[in-house]
């Protein structure tokens, strides 16, 4: 899967100074607006790793996302069904990989048929199957604060891309 350097496109945007110092959110639609200003910032063809125990506003974050890429309809975790295909501006693929027992399960997918550019590839659970992860991919770390709070940080890969 080709993408590109996703990092160097976006750094220099406000939404993402925030998301790199860490942002805390006190709803779900203060969570989803925050992604929706993020999906404006995003490149053609990027992957993004969401990594965050159970409830801590992964699936609420690809919600917002999705809305700013001009996706409409439902938005729900895909765990069951694996992925999930949506179409608007940009094609959201929507990958839960929670339940997936190594790398080699993603490639009997055929995720790679489904990417026609541009797309936004979010994969929830990415440390289940790190080794497939594109080493150009965004990732946010969520986590839930003491006081409930939500917490969303962006980080760059520890690999590099090649």
């Amino acid at each position: 899967m080709k993408t590109r350097c996703a990092w160097s496109a976006i750094m220099d945007s406000s939404i993402c100074t925030k998301l790199r110092n860490g942002v805390s959110t006190g709803s779900a639609e203060e969570t989803e607006a925050l992604a929706a200003e993020f999906a404006q910032t995003l490149p053609a063809d990027t992957t993004l790793a969401l990594h965050g125990d159970l409830g801590a506003g992964k699936t609420t974050f690809v919600r917002g996302l999705a809305r700013g890429l001009g996706v409409t309809g439902t938005i729900t975790s895909p765990t069951f069904a694996l992925y999930n295909l949506h179409r608007g501006k940009r094609s959201l693929l929507h990958l839960d990989a929670y339940r997936l027992e190594n790398p080699r399960e993603v490639d009997d997918l055929l995720l790679e048929d489904f990417l026609s550019s541009p797309w936004c590839l979010v994969i929830e659970w990415p440390e289940k199957i790190d080794s497939w992860v594109p080493a150009d991919a965004l990732h946010l770390d969520f986590g839930i604060a003491p006081d409930e709070r939500h917490t969303i940080r962006l980080r760059q890969s520890s690999r590099t891309a090649t």
